[in-house]
């Protein structure tokens, strides 16, 4: 790390105050460790350095930024350069991003690793994603569109996906972390329940046939029947008399893990796969353009963006398949 033996010179103190700045505009100056103060300001490109000379109203132009997959601020790094290269964010976006950073800083202040959310894992993580590839030029709206991964990342399961991320950080208390695993637990214990739950036809058909169901043939799960798209867990409450008491959410998340199971092993397959390719990492001073074989187009592209990964690299629009395999290649000769 660059500044690594300056770091471990500061005081707790020192840190902190450098986490939260001189004042509204500027970071904090340390002299004796070479750390200047730099001005900063909100504009509609999100929180920058100014190319000129500091304004109290920051209306000159600001240095183009770009955002990190950690989305650590400036002094997160205690690095000058890094006020050249702060994320564009507006709106959405911002709060996103100002949840990663304050969570960020945080874990750089303990000497902790960062928290990087996923594309499969959160719509946080999609929208930082884009960002670090993609880029913007305008305001960026986080839509389900954007995600590919949008059937694992439902409304109902978002505390099961992020709940323990956020315990790790210190954000989750121990006691809510431990309500939280009671309902896991009785989420599995009831999706087992309803697979093992076989009813015969003489049991299930009058009901079948009063909802306009085809009846059954032979016995049936109840998880079976809930895997009908017009049945709802809720109806089955009719035939199933040793079902225990749930709460609202805890069955649509049961419902929606039954109904859709295959859809989701599916993309977890796809996501098993991505990462795979995201555990490859790319040198941070790889010369893309020295690779024999890469197209001049992807070269170009992977040189601007500075991908950090080749899942990363396989995101950017221009790098084909065939570009990946160079990669993997070069990284399999060096």
């Amino acid at each position: 790390m660059k500044h690594k033996k300056i770091i471990e010179k500061l005081s707790l103190e020192e840190k902190a105050a450098l986490m939260s700045g001189r004042d509204f505009w500027s970071t904090t100056e340390y002299k004796e460790y070479g750390i200047p103060s730099i001005f900063l300001a909100d504009g509609p490109h999100g929180v920058r350095k100014q190319a000129a000379a500091s304004d109290h109203l920051g209306l000159n132009p600001s240095i183009p930024a770009t955002c990190f997959p950690t989305t650590a601020t400036m002094a997160n790094t205690w690095n000058e350069d890094l006020g050249e290269k702060l994320g564009e964010c507006l709106g959405e976006e911002a709060a996103a991003q100002g949840l990663l950073a304050g969570i960020n800083a945080a874990q750089k202040i303990k000497g902790l690793e960062p928290l990087i959310l996923s594309r499969s894992g959160s719509y946080i993580g999609t929208l930082v994603d884009d960002l670090v590839i993609k880029g913007t030029n305008e305001p960026y709206r986080m839509m389900t569109s954007r995600s590919e991964y949008r059937l694992l990342l439902r409304q109902d399961n978002a505390d099961s996906r992020l709940t323990p991320l956020g315990h790790r950080v210190g954000l989750i208390d121990e006691a809510r972390f431990k309500e939280f695993e009671a309902k896991q637990v009785r989420i599995s214990a009831e999706k087992a329940r309803l697979e093992q739950t076989v009813l015969s036809p003489a049991k299930a058909n009058a009901f079948l046939e009063c909802i306009g169901e085809t009846p059954l043939k032979s016995g049936a799960s109840l998880a079976d029947l809930l895997r009908r798209p017009s049945i709802s867990y809720a109806q089955l409450a009719e035939i199933d008399e040793n079902r225990p008491f749930l709460t609202v959410s805890e069955q649509l998340t049961i419902e929606s893990d039954i109904k859709y199971a295959g859809y989701a092993a599916r993309q977890i397959g796809e996501v098993k796969r991505h990462i795979k390719l995201e555990e490859k990492k790319l040198p941070a001073d790889i010369d893309y353009k020295g690779i024999k074989g890469l197209r001049i187009e992807a070269a170009q592209k992977l040189d601007k963006m500075r991908p950090l990964t080749i899942g990363q690299a396989s995101a950017i629009s221009g790098v084909n398949p065939a570009d990946i395999s160079v990669l993997l290649i070069y990284l399999g000769l060096h």
